[in-house]
């Protein structure tokens, strides 16, 4: 299956790479060569969407690193580049294939829903501003806030793919998500703050 946006769908990118027995290991450079120039947008989804469904604790502080770096070279409109400790992680095949397995059904429903229009919101300059508010919300995803990763990664996921395949309307969808995840995140933080100050003044 081949996208509108000119490339083979990331479904069928990270199947065909799960289920290359000549590799023993996959490992994230090996993503960057097989997305070639739309490896920003595609890797921003696969290291955020994770954060979407249960994982292990930790799992934010893990991938929101190689999130900061991604965003902030949308932001800037560089090629994708990772430092070699990120980008020379790798993962058996086989730990690869499941976790491909468990993506893959949900990104093939986003991707059939998503299509080019109002390419103008999923291209630059916009392109460089959903960087930057994809920075603000993987900073975000590393701190330890409850229930503080969930939302910023939807947000994140949504832009990503809109920028991925032009689709502006999932931008937008983002961008709102953005707002919704901003506010529940300050609202944790406030209810932190005040529970540590009622604290405080009770132990004086």
């Amino acid at each position: 299956m081949r996208k509108q946006s000119g490339g083979p769908a990331l479904s069928r990118i990270l199947w065909e790479l799960s289920q290359d027995a000549q590799r023993e290991r996959i490992a994230i450079s090996d993503l960057l060569v097989a997305l070639g120039d739309r490896a920003t947008a595609a890797l921003m989804f696969l290291f955020a969407f994770p954060n979407v469904v249960p994982t292990p604790p930790g799992t934010s502080s893990i991938l929101g690193a190689p999130l900061i770096f991604l965003s902030a070279q949308l932001m800037l409109g560089q090629a994708p580049w990772l430092p070699a400790l990120v980008a020379n992680r790798s993962m058996a095949r086989a730990d690869f294939s499941l976790l491909v397995k468990r993506i893959v059904p949900w990104l093939q429903r986003a991707e059939s829903l998503l299509r080019p229009r109002l390419s103008s919101l999923a291209l630059p300059p916009m392109e460089y501003f959903v960087g930057f508010v994809s920075l603000l919300l993987s900073v975000l995803l590393v701190l330890p806030i409850p229930l503080g990763n969930v939302l910023p990664a939807l947000a994140i996921s949504l832009m990503a793919l809109g920028v991925l395949e032009r689709d502006g309307a999932w931008v937008l969808a983002g961008l709102a998500m953005t707002v919704v995840a901003g506010s529940v995140v300050y609202g944790v933080l406030f209810a932190m703050l005040k529970a540590g100050l009622y604290f405080f003044t009770q132990i004086r």
